[in-house]
């Protein structure tokens, strides 16, 4: 098929939806589809207010309508809800063009964390619900994420559980530790901002060494306060693969992600996951061997401690971008009849 991807999340983001459709690519061209994205690389962009590392194009209109003509896909899907998304779902309406979209990222709760105002929270869900409502099918990391939707208002038969997957090349095994860190080693790698609840993880006290990898809006903030802290900034995938295969814990103490990419590669090298039982988390590891999530993330870590690696590289098999993308090309093919 001809597939083609809108997606306001592209480079130089790093994040799980970036990574997400960029792996989903690749498998997709593998088993002999082309594939397009339209990405704000090809348009003027400004910073997205309190998220920086987000591009808003704003010269969309009618440039996207010359690229879709060209490309014309068979097959359309929408990743986000932005201008991009926005624009690119105009256009299918207007041609009587079905689509498919997915839901990645839990905006409404992010601008909550930020202004505190639950009405603002409540009208972005009704925002997100309004926009997804043309799809053919909407895309969605979890079953828990899909009863939160449910629940806020989304059309129930058209959410379907899209899984994500781990690129094992990347993790390549290194024999031995090479740091020189007081263990054990508790490691956060992700968006250093307000949504990601760092505070709970960097306020615990508890022995060894705390480290955080990832850039964002709170990093200077947080490197003053908590001085006893390893903050390495950005790294690249091959230096997150070396320190979490020497880490003794990854902590995710994030309330508002929808899956967390970051988690399964955790897993699989090896690495027991401490979080809250929360969408994500509870989705993943809930009620497996290795499932130590609890209310208190002190006791969630210590649980985790005690983890059998093995254990969590088994866990994390079944999480493939093959099979990634063998779920949303069904829905693709179900989008074509």
């Amino acid at each position: 098929m001809k597939i083609l991807i809108a997606t306001d999340a592209w480079d130089p983001q790093t994040n799980g939806v970036v990574i997400t459709l960029k792996n989903l690519g690749k498998q997709l061209i593998n088993n002999k589809n082309e594939v397009y994205y339209i990405t704000p690389k090809m348009f003027k962009t400004i910073p997205c207010p309190t998220y920086p590392e987000i591009r808003l194009s704003i010269n969309i209109w009618p440039k996207i309508n010359k690229i879709i003509k060209k490309i014309d896909p068979e097959v359309v899907h929408i990743a986000t809800e932005g201008p991009i998304g926005f624009f690119t779902k105009k256009y299918c309406n207007k041609h009587n063009i079905k689509f498919t979209t997915s839901y990645h990222t839990k905006f409404p709760e992010y601008i909550y964390e930020r202004i505190k105002i639950k009405l603002v929270e409540n009208l972005a869900y009704k925002f997100l619900a309004n926009f997804h409502k043309d799809a053919e099918r909407t895309l969605v990391t979890t079953k828990s994420i899909k009863n939160e939707l449910i629940y806020k208002g989304f059309i129930k038969n058209k959410l379907k559980v899209w899984t994500r997957g781990v690129d094992r090349s990347i993790f390549k095994k290194i024999n031995g530790r090479s740091f020189d860190y007081k263990p054990p080693i508790y490691i956060y790698v992700g968006r250093v901002s307000v949504e990601k609840n760092l505070t709970e993880f960097l306020d615990l006290n508890i022995d060894g060494t705390k480290i955080v990898i990832g850039n964002g809006p709170m990093l200077d903030y947080l490197k003053k306060k908590y001085f006893n802290v390893l903050f390495l900034g950005k790294k690249d995938q091959f230096t997150i693969a070396k320190y979490l295969l020497e880490s003794d814990v990854f902590v995710f103490p994030s309330k508002t992600d929808t899956f967390g990419v970051v988690v399964i590669e955790a897993l699989a090298m090896g690495l027991p996951v401490a979080a809250f039982p929360v969408p994500g988390p509870l989705d993943i590891i809930g009620g497996t061997k290795i499932d130590v999530l609890d209310w208190d993330l002190k006791k969630s870590i210590k649980k985790a401690l005690k983890v059998d690696k093995k254990d969590c590289i088994n866990l994390a098999q079944k999480y493939t971008w093959k099979n990634c993308a063998k779920i949303f090309t069904k829905q693709m093919y179900i989008n074509q009849k």
